[in-house]
């Protein structure tokens, strides 16, 4: 699949997620077979640009090409000089954020709250293709409710702007995450479009993500909570779109050695203080649903340092494997 000048090697795709989709675990998950991946969220106002959590989710030292930032907001004139600040650092892709639920982000007329008001959202997606001179994205929802999904004409208006792709989960502002999502609204989208199309929402392992490919339509599938904890899923899809081969789940040394090499990224992206408390919300998706996870993980949360973090995520290496499956039972997650 071509974005922009950018050939990407299979079309199974990290979702941005606040708070998950960070430099380490995209980095992971691109080397464990992800196609391409989204930076988390970044806000547009220049005010927060040198805050701490603004500056680690714009760092893309040593990710994989193309790096991808998502942008936030609801003005064009901040959203255009955001696009702009990113470029300079270092962006190969600018991702819109038009698909965010969040209260916090739609009480500020961004994220889905877009879906709203679609004038305002393509004047922020022409800004933002007039500002740079790379690839533009868009990240949206089906509509503002079920009863207005005008994602298709919003979708349609995009690509007229400029945008060389849009991602569709397939709820609309209104369900949050609530319900199931819906992908007829996608395959009217891809009917109407040149420019690739991205399936998203629900996508829980191989045989989902091949069933919405053929429902939509669509170019690539985006995965999102169904990776927490599970970032082989990416390469688990591409092999089975490839040529149906079904791969085993890693054993008890493999997934040890990635869990291990993810914190220790963790630690040094984050630092001791930040990485040891928010690894734990990793190290719980990781082994939710496994034999002796509760036992684990009520002494593994009241670590409090690195080391001792990485000494007891060592212990697991002698746990048993989850049974052989698409994907585990504790991974079905609904889909970012």
């Amino acid at each position: 699949m071509q974005l922009g000048p950018f050939t990407l090697p299979n079309p199974v795709f990290v979702a941005p997620m606040a708070g998950v989709t960070d430099r380490p675990f995209r980095q992971l998950c691109r080397r464990l077979g992800a196609g391409y991946a989204v930076s988390e969220m970044a806000a547009s106002n220049p005010r927060l640009w040198h805050s701490v959590k603004t500056s680690r989710r714009i760092d893309h030292a040593g990710e994989i090409e193309p790096r991808a930032v998502q942008i936030a907001g609801g003005d064009p004139a901040m959203m255009a000089e955001a696009a702009r600040f990113n470029v300079d650092r270092g962006a190969q892709v600018i991702d819109i954020n038009m698909g965010c639920p969040a209260k916090k982000v739609c009480n500020l007329a961004a994220g889905s709250a877009l879906m709203g008001d679609t004038g305002l959202a393509l004047r922020i997606i022409e800004a933002v293709v007039a500002a740079v001179d790379v690839p533009v994205t868009v990240k949206m929802r089906t509509g503002p409710t079920t009863d207005s999904r005008n994602a298709p004409m919003l979708a349609r208006a995009a690509e007229s702007a400029g945008a060389a792709m849009v991602a569709v989960h397939g709820r609309s502002r209104a369900c949050g995450y609530r319900g199931h999502a819906e992908y007829d609204t996608i395959a009217e989208i891809k009917s109407r479009l040149r420019i690739p199309v991205v399936a998203n929402g629900d996508i829980d392992g191989p045989r989902k993500a091949a069933e919405v490919l053929a429902a939509t339509g669509a170019d690539a599938v985006m995965i999102g909570r169904a990776a927490q904890g599970n970032p082989w899923i990416f390469a688990d899809i591409a092999a089975w779109l490839a040529d149906g081969t079904r791969r085993a789940p890693p054993g008890p040394a493999g997934f040890v050695q990635v869990l291990h090499e993810h914190l220790q990224d963790h630690y040094a992206f984050h630092g001791e203080y930040t990485g040891v408390r928010t690894a734990r919300k990793h190290v719980g998706w990781y082994l939710a649903g496994r034999p002796g996870a509760d036992e684990f993980l009520a002494r593994f949360f009241r670590i409090e340092s690195a080391e001792e973090q990485l000494a007891a995520i060592l212990e697991l290496a002698e746990a048993p494997a989850p049974e052989p499956g698409e994907t585990p039972d504790c991974d079905r997650r609904l889909a970012a």
